[in-house]
């Protein structure tokens, strides 16, 4: 790949955007790197594009070449608090498509209100690691089908995206399940990250909600992470989400932040 894209303000030196690879671009100013752009197509279909430039102006060359070497609809991913970084992509043409809410979740029971918590008469949670592989997959694959029908599986954070096979499930051993008789019901992932372990995903059958098995669920993993000594984990809730932001802010978890996605069609 090289196609390029040269432009100059009146008396300033001329930068040269330039695809370097399927992925990569190059703004070059005098024989120097002055800014990046990169492309990724996440396993959805959906392709993500970033940009690294120190000035405005570069920043808008990128974001004027990147586009013109591109299919639409493409997409970017902005801290909402950051409102620089949001005037430099709407510049671009792109618009808010949604918002994700940040939250910082405790896992002390006594703080979550989650000490006394049972499963529903005939659920049992399976601790991370204890669930077969084959019914957890088949769960996943239930769970995916379903909110792709409903809300869409692009709701889902991106660290939960659909592999190419269709599965979100990468590492069995990260998954604690709720149980129903000998059915597997509903699951909930932490990933152990070094900082703050997240929750990347809480889910529960279609037919098996409102019953307590979302907060049995996390009634576990947040009660599994206070007797290891962490004191608070992370997850992302997407703001059309009204059930899982009542469950969360239910036990007391603190929205601090969010997340815009933006897209230019």
């Amino acid at each position: 790949m090289n196609s390029a894209h040269s432009t100059s303000g009146t008396g300033s030196p001329t930068v040269v955007v330039t695809r370097v690879s399927d992925t990569q671009w190059h703004a070059v100013e005098d024989d120097r790197t002055v800014g990046r752009g990169d492309a990724s197509r996440r396993p959805d279909g959906r392709l993500f594009i970033s940009i690294d430039a120190w000035h405005r102006e570069v920043f808008d060359r990128i974001a004027d070449a990147m586009p013109a070497d591109l299919p639409t609809p493409l997409y970017t991913v902005v801290d909402e608090a950051d409102h620089e970084s949001r005037s430099a992509w709407e510049r671009a043409g792109f618009a808010v498509a949604r918002r994700e809410w940040g939250y910082h979740v405790p896992t002390d029971p006594q703080a979550t209100g989650l000490a006394s918590m049972r499963p529903p008469s005939g659920v049992t949670i399976l601790p991370a690691g204890e669930a077969a592989e084959g019914p957890l997959r088949a769960l996943d694959r239930a769970i995916r089908d379903e909110v792709e029908a409903a809300v869409g599986w692009h709701t889902m954070p991106a660290e939960v995206l659909p592999r190419p096979a269709g599965t979100t499930l990468i590492d069995p051993s990260k998954y604690a399940v709720a149980q129903h008789l000998d059915q597997y019901v509903g699951l909930v992932r932490v990933a152990p990250l070094t900082r703050q372990p997240r929750i990347g995903l809480i889910a529960v059958r279609a037919d098996r909600h409102r019953r307590g098995t979302a907060r049995a669920l996390l009634a576990q993993a947040l009660g599994s992470l206070h007797r290891s000594g962490t004191a608070s984990a992370w997850a992302e809730v997407d703001e059309s989400n009204a059930a899982a932001t009542a469950l969360f802010e239910g036990i007391g978890a603190r929205r601090t932040g969010s997340t815009l996605e933006l897209v230019r069609h």
